[in-house]
């Protein structure tokens, strides 16, 4: 019999890379996501818990599903993709913590080591933790893997410092705004590598929303008490405005010689593989 394993291909990966070119509008929209996670999903537990869970984590698989199936990046499905983990990773943050009785003292650093494991097998399994590279389908899910966890980290880390430390929700905000300043800068003296530029302020883009929600939308640790359900309406109405504006621009497209190289090398790499176990199958 001809050996046909040759010429069998893997599933069809990514016709182009999955995720926005980070621009001004991304970390617009990122911030705005951290903010809106917490208002939504403190609002929907204020209001029922079964029906926060259901829609919490309903719509976070839902998300997934559409943005693990589009080929491209889609403004609408991947900033939709964020919002439900930033609701999702909110509410897996609370309920350890509530769940458990465990002080934000804990569940910190808890989520600080999931962060840190997640980046450690992503890397050892692709070498790379650029956003550039997210055009295969075992890398788009390391990286969802790592936004979960990022925005469950931050929600401990903002609740830790407004709540724990006393620095008040304000505070907090203005705290990791300093801190998320540092990595930008030591990235523009070319002091920093520009991957863990990334990573380092898009873990502190999560505390550093969603203390200025807390801030605007809580009455007790210096917040202004203005609700979580008009905050979560007023960060929903801007999020779609640009979300909308984005998708129609298109301006945040990452351009394709950006991802062209790993692509290329990453789907050889999975044929060869794929024909060695076919192979072996075929033996066995």
């Amino acid at each position: 019999m001809p050996d046909t394993t040759r010429t069998r291909l893997p599933r069809l990966e990514p016709a182009a890379a999955k995720v926005p070119a980070i621009i001004a509008l991304f970390w617009a929209l990122k911030l705005l996501t951290t903010g809106m996670g917490e208002a939504i999903s403190d609002f929907m537990g204020q209001t029922s818990i079964p029906a926060a869970a259901l829609i919490g984590v309903g719509g976070f698989v839902v998300a997934m599903r559409m943005q693990l199936n589009a080929r491209e990046y889609r403004a609408p499905v991947y900033w939709f993709a964020v919002m439900m983990v930033a609701v999702c990773g909110t509410m897996v943050a609370d309920g350890i913590k509530d769940g458990a009785g465990l002080s934000y003292a804990v569940t910190t650093p808890f989520f600080a080591l999931c962060v840190a494991g997640v980046f450690w097998a992503w890397h050892r399994s692709e070498g790379t933790l650029s956003i550039h590279s997210i055009t295969t389908r075992r890398r788009e899910r390391y990286y969802w893997t790592a936004v979960l966890a990022t925005f469950a980290l931050g929600t401990a880390a903002g609740d830790l410092t407004a709540m724990n430390l006393h620095l008040g929700y304000f505070g907090s905000a203005i705290l990791f705004a300093a801190l998320m300043a540092v990595p930008a800068l030591l990235w523009w003296r070319g002091l920093l590598n520009p991957i863990a530029a990334f990573w380092i302020a898009y873990v502190l883009t999560r505390p550093l929303g969603a203390s200025f929600a807390d801030g605007f939308s809580k009455s007790n640790d210096g917040g202004l008490g203005l609700g979580d359900g008009p905050i979560s309406a007023i960060l929903l109405i801007v999020f779609v405005a640009l979300v909308a504006y984005a998708a129609k621009a298109r301006i945040d497209i990452q351009a394709p010689g950006e991802h062209a190289g790993p692509t290329l090398h990453h789907h050889l790499a999975d044929l060869e593989l794929e024909g060695h176990r076919a192979r072996a199958a075929a033996r066995s």
